[in-house]
């Protein structure tokens, strides 16, 4: 693939990931072996309040096709085919859920040094089409999304986009929810090695008037161990401890509580992902 600007997905993602990625407050295990035949397989167990779930997952990577089919406790089966370079420049992507026979979704990315385009189709009665594009380079880009819906004749969704990244520093201003919300976000890297890190995020809604501010961070404590931390002006504080026990294998802790509510129960997650 080429090094363009990336997807219309990837504009504040840095930043996002930065704020959410890996914060939980359900109890999470998994584990994951490899086959002599080139298979990965991954067993998952999740505690969500009183709900306990499960699901089994296999990847098989075959010359420039990745298979991932998962099955859970409710008998659902998740597939997805994703083949690269079937023509230059172009991701296709393939999936289905069994047994809502209406869940299939088909999409096809498209990399430029210039640009990027994804068309994604969902196969059911209601015709929907996906259709976003980026233009740029990697340093700036400008992007676009819109959803479709052929059945009712009417635009689900179109969003606006725009970031700039260096070495150092990634920004980003969206618009979306049809224009109604906008969301700007800048993160700084405070070392060479990308280990710790500094972001702020603020969001308005314009129906509501309501804005939300956040702040948070990164900190690599060492090779081994990191810690997260996120503060936003409704007071919601959130905290992760994430550690390397053995090699690629991850211990999470992560909690929340809000400062002005103190009353109320704080939340908790734990996560062990065992790789081999």
């Amino acid at each position: 693939m080429s090094k363009g600007p990336g997807l219309f997905s990837d504009i504040g993602k840095k930043a996002k990931d930065l704020l959410t990625k890996d914060y939980s407050s359900d109890q999470k295990f998994s584990v994951s072996t490899y086959s002599d035949a080139g298979v990965t397989l991954t067993s998952t167990a999740v505690k969500k309040g009183g709900l306990s779930t499960g699901d089994i997952g296999a990847v098989y990577k075959y010359k420039n096709a990745v298979f991932d089919v998962k099955v859970d406790t409710e008998s659902n089966i998740l597939a997805t085919l994703t083949f690269t370079d079937i023509l230059p420049s172009t991701k296709a992507i393939a999936s289905f859920k069994l047994p809502d026979y209406n869940s299939g979704k088909l999409e096809v990315q498209y990399f430029h040094d210039h640009a990027s385009l994804t068309t994604a189709a969902v196969l059911n009665q209601s015709q929907s089409v996906e259709v976003s594009a980026t233009l740029g380079t990697p340093t700036i880009a400008f992007g676009a999304e819109a959803g479709y819906d052929a059945t009712s004749g009417k635009f689900t969704k179109y969003t606006a986009g725009i970031s700039v990244t260096n070495p150092d520093w990634s920004s980003s201003i969206i618009l979306g929810d049809k224009g109604d919300s906008i969301k700007a976000s800048y993160l700084h890297h405070l070392d060479h090695l990308k280990k710790s890190a500094a972001v702020g995020e603020i969001s308005r809604k314009f129906s509501t008037n309501e804005n939300t501010f956040t702040v948070g961070g990164l900190y690599a404590i060492d090779h081994l161990t990191s810690v997260k931390a996120k503060l936003n002006n409704h007071g919601k504080l959130g905290a992760l401890l994430q550690h390397e026990v053995i090699s690629k294998s991850l211990l999470t802790i992560s909690g929340e509580i809000d400062t002005k509510a103190l009353e109320k129960n704080p939340k908790f997650g734990l996560a062990i992902a065992l790789k081999p």
